[in-house]
């Protein structure tokens, strides 16, 4: 690991300032993923700023949204009543990432900042473009069993890891954040995390320096009849192979509105609006989910070793949506 600098912040502008004024800077909260990719040699920022006196750590109800701060906690978040009460959906999806050890350290904003598993780019021998832009990506004729089929693009084919993000995308949160200027700014997570195309490197639309502050969680009905299911290979601290988080409001037998999203499949969370339409307006049975099913992987593109997956994400989401709707959740 390379020599870094550690500063504790305790103000927002001040930790604004310190890391927008240096090109080698991080912001450092729960540090589950920094410190890991610094022992590899993957990331060696020369100044860590701890943002965690900061008063991000809480979480707040009004009548139409939740708000939580940058800091909390997964596991905070996950086992918090409004939570469970409004969506069920990110509470399932924070309890089936990582482990009881990494959730009690690992912070919301961490969870959106999350950096791929790709054994590439935590390889500094291998070329990534993510890691080294223009350099190749030796995933695309390598071992890509776990790589991503929606999305990709010929720089770059990794998966984004997160499960929080997918129940996020699901619930159309937003979220907030300070820039160096001092200005703040609301953030649709639609269009957060960026697809890789020609610059892979780029994976959020953040600016250097910009912090992000909360997150915001609008309460809606649809929301509160959700469920996430993830598929893996093994049970605890594994990232998944496909996943999905669902929505459904259901009226006499027939589906009113739905809400899809998936993961594990794709180079960022991936929300489905070919699913959601095949979904809305017809019955809540097996063959329509199977029709949602096909729609939202019906542009997936696979590598070599991971066409497995487009069924997998396909049954992944029948399976979901029939638990939701029988209660099986």
């Amino acid at each position: 690991m390379h020599p870094f600098s550690f500063i504790p912040a305790a103000t927002s502008e001040a930790a604004i300032q310190a890391v927008a004024t240096n090109t080698q800077a991080s912001f450092f909260a729960g540090g589950t993923t920094l410190i890991d990719l610094m022992k590899l040699d993957v990331l060696a920022p020369t100044h860590l700023v701890d943002i965690n006196r900061l008063p991000l750590s809480e979480i707040t109800a009004s009548s139409d949204k939740i708000t939580v701060g940058a800091n909390v906690r997964n596991s905070d978040l996950a086992h918090h009543p409004a939570i469970h009460r409004h969506f069920p959906v990110l509470s399932e999806a924070l309890l089936a990432g990582a482990s009881a050890q990494l959730r009690n350290m690992a912070t919301t904003a961490g969870n959106l900042l999350q950096r791929t598993r790709c054994s590439y780019f935590r390889d500094p021998v291998s070329r990534c473009n993510k890691r080294d832009p223009a350099s190749g990506c030796d995933a695309i004729s390598g071992v890509n069993r776990s790589h991503a089929v929606l999305g990709a693009s010929e720089h770059c084919i990794s998966t984004h890891p997160s499960d929080m993000c997918v129940a996020l995308v699901m619930l159309d949160a937003t979220i907030q954040t300070l820039l160096p200027n001092g200005q703040s700014r609301t953030l649709p997570i639609a269009g957060f995390h960026l697809l890789p195309g020609t610059t892979p490197h780029l994976e959020t639309i953040l600016q250097h320096g910009e912090l992000i502050t909360h997150i915001h969680l609008p309460i809606t009905g649809v929301t509160a009849n959700s469920h996430y299911l993830k598929v893996r290979d093994r049970a605890s601290y594994e990232f998944a192979l496909a996943s999905a988080a669902v929505a459904l409001s259901i009226v006499d037998g027939t589906i009113s509105e739905a809400r899809v999203a998936l993961g594990g499949i794709a180079t960022r969370p991936w929300r489905s609006p070919e699913a959601e339409a095949a979904l809305v307006n017809q019955p809540a049975s097996r063959s329509t989910f199977l029709a949602a099913a096909n729609a939202a992987l019906a542009a997936a593109q696979p590598q070599r070793h991971n066409a497995f997956k487009i069924d997998l994400a396909r049954r992944t989401l029948v399976h979901a949506l029939e638990q939701l709707t029988k209660g099986g959740n």
